[in-house]
């Protein structure tokens, strides 16, 4: 069955759910026949929603249809419908959201770490004109690291360059989270930026034989820190197609669902940030050592998206 005649097929049934949701907020107001039939209809979409999930997850019908699904549900039960719970979307919902756009996400992913290698290979290649690009602040990874320090800087350096790379890491993940609005432009020029930024500042510091003190210093909050700006990229990019591409909704609709969609996964991606400044703040100072600062980072990374597998993509799957 193709989108196209499941559309032909069910949306007759769903505008007639449609109107007796309209009707009232109360089952005994749709009379005995109206109720039945609401009961039937209601049937007949859960089973066309839980289709549309596994068929097409990322066509707009899948919103309508939980949307409508969500609406007939309290007269169905006569029951209100479930509040937001903090923790059951801290939970469950979060890691949804983040796998239910997998081709989003693979493209941010793209617009960060190719540029990253496209700049770490100019470094490396051009120390000088690369130096150009990084600002003052960064520059330090090419200069001869300091004898008798653990990370190739001294403390002052270490504990400024490290703040300097969180507090950009956070700008990064808001810009590219807003940047949506412009239609997607905005996420990817940062998302390109960062990733050109990010690795040309690894190619200078490994240039000038600092590459092992880099990646001790950026290597435990890193990786949490740069999977959390894939995320925020992905969600700027939702937002964006929303307004390019909104399928068979209308813009404004469209935009709206994926805005707060959008919204909840800044929020569900802020305590990983946190958990990254924290890691960045208490431990990373410490010199922890090549080997311990990259089982932190792996171990953070790999917690991260063992739950977006876990809790999302295969909360996902048909069973």
């Amino acid at each position: 069955m193709t989108l196209d005649h499941f559309l032909h097929d069910r949306a007759g049934a769903w505008r007639e759910l449609e109107t007796l949701v309209g009707r009232g907020r109360r089952p005994h107001r749709l009379g005995a026949e109206g109720v039945l039939r609401l009961g039937e209809l209601y049937r007949g979409a859960t089973a066309d929603l839980a289709l549309a999930r596994r068929r097409w997850p990322g066509d707009p019908v899948v919103q309508r249809l939980d949307e409508l699904v969500a609406r007939s549900r309290h007269l169905v039960y006569a029951a209100p419908s479930r509040r937001f719970s903090p923790l059951e979307f801290l939970a469950s919902g979060y890691w949804r959201l983040v796998a239910e756009r997998p081709v989003l996400l693979a493209v941010s992913a793209l617009l960060l770490f190719a540029p990253a290698a496209l700049g770490a290979s100019w470094a490396l290649d051009d120390p000088g004109a690369a130096g150009g690009l990084v600002p003052l602040e960064y520059r330090q990874v090419a200069e001869p690291r300091t004898e008798g320090t653990d990370l190739g800087f001294s403390p002052d350096e270490q504990a400024g360059f490290a703040t300097e790379i969180f507090t950009n890491n956070i700008r990064v993940s808001f810009l590219a989270f807003a940047g949506g609005i412009t239609g997607g432009v905005l996420t990817a020029a940062v998302l390109l930026f960062n990733g050109v930024l990010f690795g040309t500042v690894g190619g200078l510091a490994w240039e000038a034989g600092n590459g092992k003190y880099f990646v001790e210093l950026v290597s435990a909050h890193g990786v949490l820190e740069l999977s959390c700006i894939v995320v925020a990229g992905m969600a700027g990019l939702r937002l964006g197609w929303a307004i390019v591409d909104p399928g068979r909704l209308p813009r404004l609709t469209a935009l709206r669902h994926e805005a707060r969609r959008a919204v909840l996964i800044a929020l569900g991606t802020a305590p990983w940030l946190v958990l990254a400044g924290l890691v960045e703040g208490f431990l990373t100072p410490t010199g922890l050592g090549l080997a311990q600062a990259l089982a932190i980072g792996v171990t953070l990374g790999a917690v991260y998206w063992a739950l977006v597998i876990w809790r999302g993509l295969l909360a996902q799957a048909p069973e």
